[in-house]
């Protein structure tokens, strides 16, 4: 793609402008350092080929030291795993040499469709080889073939994974959203939840999702609960919803900071108190009550009342759960109603929006801070478990989960 330099100008004023008047600093940013460096860094942009203009402008938004920064055309060719494939990789050794094996492969996503399962090592992915920290990355809309072994190093194989076509907008990204809630049965009273994405502005729908899971949980019996928010990508509001089936009342899950209250500071018991909305008319309300102000708020439960699994909850997490999986982690750790078990999570706890910066570009930038129910700020920190569980690639390529055998476990106790 061409892209001329005065179209390239009008791309980086437009990120540096939204940096400036819309990113939160909670990791305490010099921005004048970084509109320095940013302009000492223009003319070189305005040369250099598109890869390396692309590359250039990401390196400078992760110079502002926060999470949920990105720069991406609406039709991507450099996106996560994650993102496009639906699953996640944890660098490993496969014999003996570091590499990349796949973590959480996603129900019903294009890996998971194409017969890649947890615990195999990706060898290459178009025929380039791939080794910790260099990640590989897809494009939307094409088909990508990966060569993959068992966890040993056996059974090497080529693989034929369809990525479908996405475009960035407002509302979202560019990804492939993965599917879910999925829920079943595992034993005869313990429930299972897999969670990989919030998705929705708002959850309303997710919400909704939420509920019929619930129903036909309950419906069979379930009165222990495992929700599994390993590798999830985070998100929107309805993280919240589910916050709400875990305790029985109404009581704060954390409270969002907008760039302004950050600045000139707040007290977070004088911050409007606000339920997630169940409804649209609750919805509207809500957003008709903030469109005019400072949406710093502490967010409330929805007072479900009491459920039958409450206070038998494991909660699942691993080093790629984030954000608002994260925000659902902490809620339930700092208020008692659930185990943690697994790994530390990633940090990356911010609410962010998408703006348009010119010729099909998007940046993404965090623009408000998160903290905790206690008021805790979790970004660049994570949330730890209750019980700190690690996988082995072999065992788990072999079926044997052993994060969610000490989940079961530990219910089973109860």
């Amino acid at each position: 793609m061409l892209l001329s330099p005065d179209k390239r100008t009008e791309i980086l004023r437009a990120i540096q402008k939204r940096v400036l008047t819309k990113h939160v600093n909670v990791a305490g940013i010099d921005y004048n350092a970084w509109a320095q460096r940013f302009e000492a860094k223009v003319p070189e942009l305005l040369t250099v080929d598109i890869d390396t203009f692309e590359e250039g402008v990401r390196k400078l938004l992760l110079e502002l030291g926060s999470s949920h920064t990105a720069f991406y055309h609406e039709h991507p060719n450099r996106l996560l795993p994650q993102h496009t494939i639906n699953a996640t990789l944890q660098s490993f050794p496969p014999s003996g040499n570091d590499g990349w094996m796949f973590l959480d492969v996603f129900e019903g996503g294009p890996a998971h469709g194409a017969g890649i399962k947890p615990g195999d090592a990706l060898l290459a992915v178009d025929g380039i080889s791939y080794a910790p920290p260099s990640m590989p990355v897809f494009k939307t809309g094409q088909t990508h073939t990966l060569r993959v072994s068992d966890a040993q190093g056996d059974n090497a194989r080529d693989i034929v994974v369809e990525v479908p076509k996405r475009k960035g907008t407002k509302e979202r990204p560019p990804i492939v959203e993965p599917k879910g809630p999925w829920h079943k049965m595992i034993a005869p009273t313990t429930g299972l939840l897999k969670i990989a994405y919030f998705p929705g502005a708002m959850g309303m729908r997710f919400t909704k999702e939420l509920d019929r899971a619930f129903t036909d949980l309950k419906q069979h019996g379930c009165d222990r609960l495992i929700i599994d928010l390993r590798g999830n990508i985070g998100g929107s509001l309805g993280f919240a919803g589910l916050a709400s089936y875990m305790c029985p009342g109404k009581i704060s899950i954390g409270n969002s900071l907008t760039p302004q209250r950050l600045r000139t500071g707040y007290d977070r018991n004088m911050l409007p108190r606000v339920p997630m909305p169940r409804t649209k008319p609750e919805l509207l309300l809500t957003l008709a009550r903030f469109s005019f102000r400072d949406k710093s708020v502490v967010l409330l439960t929805q007072g479900l009342g009491e459920q039958p699994f409450h206070k038998k909850i494991v909660v699942l997490v691993n080093e790629l759960t984030n954000s608002a999986a994260e925000m659902l982690a902490s809620f339930a750790a700092e208020n008692r109603l659930a185990t943690i078990i697994g790994k530390k999570t990633a940090g990356n706890v911010m609410g962010a929006a998408n703006f348009k910066v010119g010729s099909g570009y998007w940046v993404r930038l965090p623009i408000f801070g998160w903290c905790t129910s206690q008021g805790e700020c979790v970004e660049g920190k994570g949330v730890s478990p209750d019980v700190v569980v690690d996988v082995d690639p072999r065992l788990l390529n072999a079926g044997v989960d052993e994060q969610m055998n000490k989940a079961v476990e530990i219910l089973n106790a109860r």
